[in-house]
């Protein structure tokens, strides 16, 4: 019989204790979705900054969220649900969506692969645009995918402008287009660029993030 490490137990009790709170499971609820910089969640909650630093701190404790700086505003940081935060515990359904727009700023990589991903999860249609759109799919993105038996579409970026509709679900995998389309509603995944090291490593790093994403959220997303 395996039995549990008490360091591991210990872990896991931590985990409950921090989920106990309403405004933790809350702030937890919404990181299942997405990621959020401290002002949004203080939005999202009502509540002052003294307190939610104290909840955010208790559940980065907790081992559930983990924090990065963005890419696009320096000042500016993301929570994200920890990797593994929450095995054994299944949110529900959340939303649903006529189509599924990834967004990141060239359309050139993350976007391109959460779409293409997102064929192969869900019955959902799925598109990508930028809101800057490059002149074509980053070769590293093209190879990355190729890597994990992921065929990316042959057209060339798109403007958001171009494809947006007024019934998607809008998921920003860039923080630089997240930040510049604030308030456009739907969610934000902070997912580092990996043409800004242009590593096989990078790119992989980037595509089994969002295989992860997409695996997670896929069933909780609704035909509308």
């Amino acid at each position: 019989m395996n039995i549990e490490s008490a360091s591991s137990f210990e872990a896991r009790v931590a985990r409950h204790a921090a989920l106990a709170d309403p405004a933790r499971l809350r702030i937890v609820d919404l990181l299942t979705l997405g990621d959020f910089s401290p002002t949004e969640l203080q939005a999202e909650l009502g509540m002052s900054s003294n307190l939610l630093a104290h909840h955010l701190r208790t559940l980065e404790d907790a081992g559930l969220a983990t924090r990065h700086r963005s890419e696009g505003d320096k000042r500016r940081s993301y929570l994200r649900l920890a990797a593994g935060a929450l095995d054994g515990l299944v949110p529900g359904a959340v939303q649903s969506a006529e189509r599924v727009l990834f967004v990141c700023t060239r359309n050139s990589a993350r976007s391109q692969l959460a779409a293409a991903l997102w064929r192969h999860a869900s019955s959902i249609p799925s598109i990508s645009a930028g809101t800057h759109p490059a002149e074509h799919i980053a070769p590293g993105a093209v190879e990355a995918a190729r890597r994990h038996g992921l065929d990316l579409p042959s057209q060339a970026p798109r403007s958001l402008d171009e494809v947006a509709g007024a019934a998607d679900f809008v998921v920003t995998v860039c923080d630089s287009a997240h930040e510049e389309l604030a308030g456009l509603g739907g969610i934000h995944w902070s997912i580092p660029d990996p043409l800004r090291l242009g590593t096989d490593e990078a790119f992989d790093t980037t595509f089994e993030d969002i295989a992860r994403r997409v695996t997670d959220l896929a069933p909780r997303v609704t035909a509308a």
